[in-house]
């Protein structure tokens, strides 16, 4: 059985509705892993939104392993030394001394993971942009989208390694930003300078919106989509590199096939 190790901070719904996608789809039998544990670094009692994620994997009976990252900071005392998160990693690393995961999905987990951990495991994040495309945070990634007038975007899969965003693409998918659903948005901006897009309705700004609402719709069955080639041997990870069934290196692989039939069949239903 494919093994899924799972990390997330638990912060809000997003995280809450990814665990249950994927472990949606594992129990449908559409993609063939479990998943061996969950590692949160907030504890009970931290948060609401927190606890009710913490809730969430209870009732999946997931084993689930929490070490509050702002607790460990703060016994460290007044002037944590530098090196706390690499003290926070070992911790962590130790208590799930005992899974063996044949990869690690980040989802929603707010801490930069260091170099031993990524030594220790294969660990994949989402970044809300194709390969090759703009850096940052989604908010970051849309507005460059904006400035540079943009016809494509899309989403990935990427390896991590300690800096951030800056591991290979393992997975990803594309969308068009123009033609019909767009077209009418960039027109209402098109004698703009960028500068006074953001200034007129910033976030509300309708083509910002819009962008965000089609990136959205691909994250989760992006990621269902990595985990299901994972676990059927069609890719898989070997010396910080993406390899096909065959043993060949397979650069990022695309799955806009695969999310455009999600999204068609979600549509149909």
């Amino acid at each position: 059985m494919y093994r899924i190790g799972w990390f997330s901070t638990g912060r809000g719904e997003g995280s809450r509705a990814l665990l249950q996608t994927i472990q949606g789809s594992i129990r449908k039998g559409e993609i063939s892993a479990k998943i061996d544990f969950v590692f949160c670094n907030r504890e009970r009692g931290q948060t609401k939104e927190t606890d009710l994620f913490l809730d969430l994997v209870a009732s999946y009976d997931i084993p689930l392993v929490c070490l509050s990252s702002k607790r460990f900071k703060s016994q460290l005392g007044i002037a944590p030394p530098e090196d706390w998160r690499l003290q926070f990693d070992r911790q962590v690393m130790k208590l799930l001394s005992e899974f063996r995961p044949d990869i690690c999905v980040l989802a929603g987990y707010m801490l930069v993971i260091g170099g031993e951990m990524c030594q220790q495991y294969s660990m994949i994040n989402l970044h809300p942009a194709a390969p090759g495309g703009p850096a940052g945070t989604w908010r970051e990634v849309i507005w460059q989208l904006i400035e540079s007038r943009t016809s494509e975007t899309g989403a990935m899969m990427h390896l991590v390694i300690p800096e951030l965003d800056k591991g290979p693409p393992m997975t990803y998918c594309t969308f068009p930003i123009r033609g019909e659903l767009f077209d009418r948005h960039w027109e209402t901006i098109e004698h703009l300078s960028f500068q006074e897009v953001v200034a007129r309705e910033g976030e509300d700004n309708a083509l910002f919106r819009l962008i965000r609402q089609e990136g959205v719709k691909r994250e989760q069955p992006l990621i269902a989509a990595t985990l299901r080639a994972f676990s059927e041997g069609k890719i898989r990870i070997e010396k910080g590199e993406v390899v096909d069934s065959s043993g060949k290196t397979a650069g990022a692989y695309s799955l806009n096939e695969e999310i455009n039939k999600i999204l068609r069949d979600g549509a149909a239903g």
